[in-house]
């Protein structure tokens, strides 16, 4: 019988389009909670976004911001100290990523050398970000406090965008894009992020002198969840809302989902549980 940890992605998964419900997933989330199974939320979100939701959710495990560029990990969750870690607020952070204010700078660099003004959350008002996002005022405002990663937007021909992308990854950065967004981030990603953590769920395993093994699970929806995805040992894509999957998403050893964002991870996660523990909690979905 594995010992799991689950990774997850938000938007689109956990929580709804469009109305960033997670209710749905309710039973799913009782049942990790029982079991004792960590959940890791990973996304593009800022810290100052997460942390409303882990209060919602009551959660306490370490999570993944800002397309894996910081790792947050609550202090004295390990047994073992942590290496090179940053102490921010109650956590132990690994920080993967480039400071936001470098990311501004190359992102002005690249803007001089396209020739195309590219306007980042740096350079937008709350309420601009509102328009462009969807979010509340409240949301867009914690959206506003980037550690690590710029979302910018990029219109024009595909040749423009191609050049933007290629101006990118030759000064060492990357880039993805969701909801409409790129991100421009240093030379980091979700599934490098949670290999760290893995690694560190397994040395507490053999620390704990427990035997069963570590096997990870990747939930997400999109191919900017691909990073996580091809890193974890079991790999779920989740429907979109009109009930389609993406197709850019190949994997080997890829499930897809019986339901659309919180209703499909719920339904996936519970079927996992069912299968891995025999049904010992009379678990449905």
């Amino acid at each position: 019988m594995p010992h799991y940890v689950v990774f997850v992605d938000l938007d689109g998964t956990l929580l709804n389009t469009g109305t960033a419900s997670w209710e749905a997933a309710a039973p799913a989330l009782q049942a990790l909670r029982t079991y004792g199974i960590p959940l890791i939320l990973v996304s593009s979100k800022t810290r100052a976004e997460l942390e409303p939701l882990r209060r919602r959710l009551q959660h306490q495990d370490p999570f993944i911001a800002e397309n894996g560029a910081a790792v947050f990990v609550p202090q004295g969750l390990f047994t073992f100290p942590l290496e090179r870690v940053r102490t921010k607020a109650s956590y132990d952070v690994i920080e993967l990523g480039m400071p936001y204010q470098m990311l501004r700078d190359v992102l002005k660099q690249i803007e001089d050398a396209v020739e195309t003004p590219l306007h980042g959350f740096g350079d937008l008002s709350v309420d601009e970000i509102m328009q462009v996002t969807g979010l509340s005022r409240a949301d867009a405002t914690l959206a506003t406090m980037r550690e690590y990663d710029e979302p910018f937007l990029l219109q024009g021909p595909q040749t423009l965008v191609e050049e933007v992308c290629r101006q990118i990854v030759t000064r060492g950065l990357r880039w993805t894009k969701a909801g409409g967004l790129f991100h421009l981030t240093g030379d980091n990603d979700k599934g490098e992020a949670a290999e760290i953590l893995m690694r560190c769920y397994q040395r507490e395993q053999r620390l704990r002198f427990q035997s069963r093994r570590v096997e990870s699970v990747g939930i997400g929806e999109s191919i900017a969840d691909v990073p996580l995805l091809a890193v974890v040992d079991h790999p779920i894509l989740v429907q979109r809302p009109d009930g389609s999957f993406d197709t850019d998403v190949l994997l080997p050893r890829l499930v897809r989902t019986r339901g659309i964002g919180a209703a499909g991870w719920n339904d996936a996660m519970l079927r996992l549980l069912r299968h891995s523990f025999s049904g010992e909690m009379g678990l449905a979905g």
